[in-house]
């Protein structure tokens, strides 16, 4: 296959497109909002001890308010996504939000967002945004970015294949994606390289949601979803068998945390994060969804991409 790449000049809604996809809601979860662990596998927020170096860097008006205003959008499993409530958001990132919040002394409060809205709320309605944004240079353009995760994209397709999917050439397929993401914009690019080649293009179908996405393969309107890696084999291990994914993962890139550009938030969060790495918590969080193989080790700011 090609390897996708993003067009430089990018407005700035797409500076939003994000490398993770969703495929299932369907899970079986329950979290309770008043208690203090993962809807997953009991993960103890009132084990996380303030990380008092990390906690002395936040601004004043953080400190004050006592809350990280966290915006996330919440359709993408095992990322975030909303417990069977239709409420309450779960996930790893939920758990990491709030293990950061503790560790630096704050309380999470974690709202669902439109995903092209989180970064241009940056700094007003949000202090960050964590929602499984892949690093790019366009975004680091506009805000910064810590990166604490690594996922490639993924195609999940009927289990058995019998659209015959060859990742090595997907001309001439129907693709289903999340509206928004990464993956919508390089299914684009890479049909219209099929074109350019004289070959047939790919039809991308585009939902608003991964769930809509992957229930379309599963009914077979469309030949494949194209899906960020880790939640597209969660959407397998929920799909009951009706799914499986086909071939390796593509293009892996590092996932960040979005602040405001310069801010001293950015080396707070950056601090507590690294925290969380180093006494291995993030791995524990990760481990509790089935991803700790993305977990990185270093909390760098605005890595090269």
């Amino acid at each position: 296959m090609r390897k996708p790449a993003l067009v430089a000049a990018l407005a700035t809604t797409a500076f939003a497109l994000t490398a993770c996809t969703t495929a299932s809601q369907d899970v079986e979860a329950s979290a309770d909002p008043s208690a203090s662990t993962s809807a997953a596998a009991g993960f103890d927020l009132a084990a996380i001890e303030v990380n008092e170096e990390a906690a002395a860097l936040l601004p004043a008006d953080i400190v004050e308010s006592g809350v990280l205003r966290v915006g996330m959008e919440t359709t993408y499993a095992p990322a975030e996504f909303l417990d069977a409530d239709g409420q309450t958001p779960i996930g790893y990132d939920v758990d990491l939000s709030n293990a950061i919040a503790a560790s630096l002394g704050l309380e999470a409060e974690v709202s669902t967002a439109a995903f092209d809205s989180i970064i241009p709320g940056i700094g007003s309605k949000y202090d960050a945004g964590i929602s499984s944004f892949t690093i790019t240079p366009e975004r680091l353009e506009v805000v910064d970015m810590t990166q604490y995760f690594t996922a490639g994209s993924s195609l999940a397709v009927q289990t058995g294949n019998p659209a015959g999917i060859d990742t090595a050439n997907l001309c001439g397929t129907t693709i289903a994606v999340q509206t928004g993401t990464i993956q919508e914009s390089e299914a684009g690019e890479m049909s219209a390289a099929c074109e350019a080649d004289g070959a047939d293009a790919i039809e991308v179908l585009s939902y608003d949601s991964n769930a809509d996405a992957a229930t379309n393969v599963v009914g077979g309107k469309a030949d494949a979803l194209f899906a960020d890696s880790p939640v597209a084999g969660y959407a397998v291990s929920q799909a009951g068998g009706q799914l499986e994914l086909v071939g390796d993962a593509l293009d892996a890139a590092p996932q960040g945390i979005v602040t405001a550009q310069g801010s001293d938030l950015t080396v707070a969060i950056a601090a507590a994060l690294q925290g969380l790495m180093d006494d291995g918590t993030l791995e524990e969080i990760l481990a509790a969804w089935g991803t700790e193989s993305g977990a990185l080790t270093a909390a760098e700011v605005n890595p090269a991409s």
